[in-house]
Formats: structure tokens, sequence, C-alpha cells
């Protein structure tokens, strides 16, 4: 599974508006997230994928994956 990777090739508008899009947004967060998980099996990178996978309906936390993205280029806390 390298979703992860492609996603971080895209743009940095296309990651951005695939976050900012309400459902779009959380599948492709949970995409990434499982995705950088299995490549990497980090403790954090786990963590993370099940807050969005349970909590992700928030749509706080795609805004600060968004904002993180922006910033940093990379999705909060993923290794």
């Amino acid at each position: 599974m390298n979703f992860d990777t492609w996603f971080h090739k895209q743009s940095k508008v296309l990651q951005i508006v695939l976050l900012i899009l309400p459902l779009v947004g959380w599948i492709v967060d949970l995409l990434v997230r499982w995705s950088a998980f299995i490549k990497k099996n980090s403790g954090v990178n786990l963590a993370m994928a099940l807050v969005v996978t349970f909590l992700g309906e928030f749509w706080i936390l795609t805004i600060l994956d968004a904002i993180w993205i922006a910033l940093y280029n990379k999705l909060l806390l993923e290794e």
C-alpha cells in the first residue's frame, strides 16, 4: 500500500484540497495514515491512524492536517 507516497508526491495545493473536502478528507486521511503505519510500523502512526479512524468525523482533525501540510509538508504527527 503506497497511498502515502502517492499523496506526498502531489502538489501542496492538491493535498490541501483533498483534505478539506468533508468526506473525501476523512477517507484520504485514513488511507494516508494506515498506509504510513503499514510501511513504517510506528506507534505514533498507529495511534494517529486509530484516532482518525474513530474520531475522523470531527472536521477539526482534517483541518489540522491541512494546516500541517501547508506548514511542514507532512500530516500532523506523521513519521
